[in-house]
C-alpha cells in the first residue's frame, strides 16, 4: 500500500464580497476555488503529501483556472475530466461578531453534478494509494456522483486501501429521490476511519445519543457494532462564541480507548469556511506520520489555524501546525 492520497469531490468556485460586506453593499467579488474534498487535498499537498483529486470541471477558461489552481498546490489533476456543464459555484457573505455568515449555492446543474461512473478509471486512479477520502457532500449532489463514488469505494475496499469519511449531511442537497441517511450508511460501510461525532452518527443510524462524553462513547460503540469496518472514530468539536470567536477541540475512540485534546481558542476569526476540511487533512497527515493521539492533536491544531486563513483552503505547512501543537500559539513575529 502506497502513501498517495486520493480525494473525490466537486471543484466549486466561491464568490464573496470583499471584507465583511453584504452583497447589497458591494459591486465587486473575490473568488476562490474549493470544495470540501478539494480543500482536504490542497491542505495535504501544502503539507508535502502526494495527492490526486478526481472530479469534473467545465471545459472553458473557468475550468482551466480551476485546474491551474489545483496544480499550483501540487495536486495531480490527471483524472480531472472536462465537460460541457458549467462549474458549480456558491456565494458567501462573511459575518462578523453577532452577524452570521450566509451561503447560497448554485451547484445542482454543474459539471460535477453530471459526473457518471464511466468517466473514472478507479483501478488506475487508486494505484499506489494508501488513503481514499470522501465526504457526504458528494453523494448528495446527484445520483451520478453517488454511483461514481460507490464504484470507487468498492474498488478501494477490494484493494485494501484505508478509506476515511466525513459523512457530512446537508439537507439542502439530496434532491434526486434517495434518502441521505440510508445512502450514507451504505457508503460508510465501505470505510475504515470515521471523521464525525454524535450528530453524524445519530443521522446515519437514526439514534438519539447525547452530545456529552458518555453519549459520544456509546454512539461510537453502536456505530462500530452496526458497521464493523469502522475501526477508528475521530470527532471535531467547535464551540461558536460569536462569528468572530471560535473554540475547537478533538476527541476520539480507537480500539475502545477514549482520548481528547485541549481546547484551542481563535479570536478574531478571519475565515470559518474549510475548518472542518482542515481538521480532516490534519488527521490524515497525522495518521501517516504519528500515533493516533498525536494525529488528533495535529488535526485540532490544523482546524484552529485554518480559522486565521482567508479562503477555503488551509495554507499552513506541517511545521506551522506543529508549532501550535507544541503550545506556540502566541502569534509572535518570526524573524
Amino acid at each position: 500500500m502506497g502513501s498517495k492520497i486520493i480525494t473525490f469531490g466537486e471543484v466549486i468556485m466561491r464568490l464573496s464580497p470583499p471584507g465583511h460586506r453584504t452583497m447589497k453593499q458591494s459591486h465587486e467579488m473575490e473568488f476562490f476555488f474549493g470544495g470540501t474534498e478539494l480543500n482536504v487535498a490542497s491542505s495535504l499537498a501544502v503539507m508535502g503529501c502526494e495527492v490526486k483529486h478526481i472530479s469534473c470541471v467545465s471545459d472553458d477558461f473557468v475550468g482551466e483556472a480551476a485546474i491551474a489552481s489545483m496544480k499550483s498546490f501540487g495536486i495531480d489533476t490527471s483524472l480531472i475530466k472536462k465537460t460541457e456543464h458549467p462549474l458549480g459555484l456558491y456565494f458567501l457573505e462573511v459575518g462578523s461578531s453577532i452577524r452570521s455568515s450566509r451561503i447560497a449555492y448554485n451547484r445542482l446543474n454543474g459539471s460535477f453534478a453530471n459526473i457518471s461512473p464511466d468517466q473514472v478509471d478507479w483501478k488506475k486512479g487508486l494505484e499506489g494509494c494508501g488513503y481514499f477520502h470522501w465526504t457526504g457532500i458528494s453523494p448528495g449532489i446527484s445520483e451520478g456522483a453517488y454511483e461514481t463514488l460507490k464504484q470507487g469505494l468498492q474498488t478501494a475496499q477490494e484493494m485494501g486501501i484505508q478509506i476515511t469519511t466525513d459523512p457530512a449531511y446537508r439537507s439542502n442537497l439530496w434532491k434526486y429521490g434517495k434518502k441521505g441517511n440510508e445512502v450514507l450508511k451504505e457508503l460508510v460501510s465501505y470505510s475504515t476511519i470515521f471523521i464525525g461525532g454524535v450528530n453524524e452518527i445519530n443521522e446515519i443510524l437514526g439514534t438519539v445519543f447525547s452530545l456529552d462524553k458518555e453519549g459520544f462513547i456509546e454512539a461510537c460503540k453502536e456505530l462500530k457494532q452496526q458497521i464493523p469496518s469502522i475501526h477508528k472514530i475521530f470527532d471535531k468539536i467547535r464551540i461558536g462564541v460569536t462569528a468572530s470567536s471560535q473554540q475547537t477541540q478533538g476527541r476520539a475512540l480507537v480500539d475502545g480507548d477514549y482520548f481528547e485534546t485541549e481546547l484551542l481558542e481563535v479570536t478574531p476569526v478571519v475565515d470559518r469556511i474549510g475548518t472542518g476540511d482542515a481538521f480532516a487533512a490534519g488527521l490524515i497527515y497525522g495518521l501517516l506520520n504519528y500515533d493516533d493521539e498525536m494525529a488528533l492533536k495535529f488535526a485540532n491544531a490544523a482546524c484552529a489555524v485554518k480559522h486565521t486563513i482567508l479562503g477555503d483552503i488551509n495554507q499552513c505547512s506541517a511545521e506551522d501546525i506543529l508549532e501550535v501543537v507544541n503550545g506556540n500559539s502566541g502569534g509572535r513575529i518570526k524573524r
